[in-house]
């Protein structure tokens, strides 16, 4: 039987559309769920305040960049947690996705959170990506986040 290039050219797109919807509906590997769990033992540590689960997620290593561009390390990172002066009356990763390459994990999502300090509410949203590295466990590497556009 012969194909004439536009039946060809058919079956090639046919094939690579088939291709992506399969990749786009994967099943969920143990590592991301393992990144996952980190991720909001994390976000439940930080609005306690529990240093040893903070200091058990966290990197010795660990560079953690703030929206305003501070930069922290472990200690201060972990210092600033524990005496923070704003109350947390709620803290969400909204959009949040996870790639697990080899031993390192690349999280992103949104940081929706409002806090009150000193009777005034704050509302913020950023972006957040998160580099978690598997070492005895998954652990938080690295940090950054930035403004989002208002509009």
């Amino acid at each position: 039987m012969e194909l004439t290039r536009r039946e060809l050219a058919g079956l090639g797109v046919l094939a690579l559309g088939a291709s992506g919807f399969i990749g786009s509906a994967h099943a969920e590997s143990a590592d991301e769920a393992a990144v996952k769990r980190a991720v909001e033992e994390l976000r439940t540590a930080w609005l306690r305040q529990d240093r040893a689960k903070i200091e058990s997620l966290t990197a010795e290593q660990l560079s953690y960049s703030h929206s305003d561009a501070r930069l922290e390390d472990k200690a201060k990172f972990i210092n600033g947690v524990m005496t923070r002066k704003a109350t947390f009356k709620s803290l969400e990763f909204p959009e949040l996705t996870v790639q697990v390459v080899g031993h390192n994990g690349v999280v992103r999502h949104l940081w929706v959170s409002e806090s009150e300090l000193e009777g005034k509410v704050t509302h913020t949203r950023i972006g957040v990506l998160q580099v978690w590295q598997k070492q005895a466990g998954w652990k938080l590497l690295a940090r950054a986040s930035w403004k989002l556009p208002t509009g």
